[in-house]
């Protein structure tokens, strides 16, 4: 399952770093230009972590809203002892975690996306070295995907995925072995389209 890992976000968050700073003081002292700048160059990338967290693209819309308007709100708070593109990862999932619970719909939205005629006909038109890994992520179950994403893609440790989404250690690490599994299995064509 090596293949699965992604860029660690530390190597992408050395190459941004010292634009951001100016940007972020700017924006810290109400400046809407730049906060604009900071949502052009960071809204893409909030929002595929909002993707993978819900899965749905209309839920991940909203939240990434949510996520730029709480941060407008909350910038005064960062505080500079971490980089910008960490916290504003913090945040992001903190508030998309808590907007998908807020959402009532949202398990009945996940239910038809994993039933849909149109995911069967993704899943029987392609053999399995060809899947796009994030159509599989999106099939996983909702806390199983959601621990995979936090740990495996985002680079949250175990105790860390247990304090965000409020169960135990341990718990993390079953659900993220249970992804593995799944994946692999689909991967190497097990249960593939099923």
């Amino acid at each position: 399952m090596e293949s699965l890992r992604t860029v660690n976000t530390q190597t992408v968050d050395a190459h941004l770093a010292p634009y951001d700073e100016p940007l972020v003081r700017a924006a810290q002292q109400g400046d809407r230009q730049a906060y604009q700048a900071l949502y052009e160059q960071y809204h893409r990338r909030v929002y595929a972590l909002c993707y993978r967290l819900t899965a749905d693209t209309g839920l991940a819309e909203d939240a990434t809203q949510e996520v730029f308007i709480q941060l407008w709100r909350k910038l005064s708070a960062y505080a500079w002892q971490s980089r910008f593109t960490t916290w504003l990862h913090s945040v992001a999932t903190n508030i998309t975690l808590s907007y998908m619970r807020k959402q009532k719909s949202w398990v009945v939205r996940m239910l038809n996306i994993e039933t849909s005629s149109e995911a069967q006909e993704l899943n029987a038109s392609r053999c399995p070295s060809e899947v796009d890994l994030e159509a599989l992520i999106v099939r996983l179950p909702e806390r199983a995907r959601v621990v995979f994403v936090l740990h495996a893609i985002e680079g949250y440790r175990h105790d860390e995925i247990a304090t965000l989404l409020n169960i135990a250690t341990g718990t993390s690490k079953t659900q993220f072995h249970r992804a593995r599994r799944m994946l692999t299995q689909w991967l190497e064509g097990e249960d593939y389209g099923q």
